[in-house]
């Protein structure tokens, strides 16, 4: 009955994938990303309802003034910054630690395949990570979840399709 199990994430993903596009996007990525200040106030009434949201709103228009000259950073600037290589130590000894916990050696490999096992997957995290910093940016959250559960309802298609096969 494993299989079925395995089918129940997928099923999650199918009605996360129906159901997004009806929610709005964020307000503060309207506001701030987009500069749309009609739909900041509109995605506002959609998630919470009837009521004033001008002080939510003045404070976004605050945040958006404070950030206004702020430039956004590519991940090469990111790395010549100083300031924020505390945050890139921790995350970088919290993604050594995933990856030295064992997960690839309680998976029954061979143990001289294992540091391969592990370097290809923090190889591929670490590309992943590249790629999607990248184009989040470009393509905007909601778009990217969409795309994430609708490759991941298919793939778990496709699995349960050829398992049962």
């Amino acid at each position: 009955m494993w299989n079925v199990l395995l089918s129940f994430s997928g099923l999650v993903a199918l009605i996360q994938l129906l159901f997004l596009p009806s929610f709005p996007e964020s307000p503060p990525y309207l506001l701030l990303q987009k500069g749309d200040k009609a739909g900041c106030l509109q995605a506002m009434k959609q998630l919470w309802g009837e009521g004033n949201y001008h002080t939510e709103f003045d404070d976004l228009m605050k945040e958006k003034a404070v950030t206004k000259g702020t430039k956004i950073m590519n991940i090469l600037e990111v790395l010549k910054e100083p300031s924020v290589y505390p945050q890139l130590s921790t995350m970088l000894l919290l993604l050594l630690s995933l990856q030295l916990c064992g997960l690839s050696a309680t998976a029954n490999l061979k143990e001289g395949i294992i540091p391969y096992v592990s370097l290809g997957v923090a190889i591929s995290e670490l590309i992943s990570i590249i790629f999607c910093s990248s184009i989040i940016d470009r393509f905007g959250r909601r778009i990217l979840l969409w795309g994430g559960y609708l490759m991941m309802a298919l793939i778990l298609v496709l699995l349960e399709t050829s398992l049962l096969l």
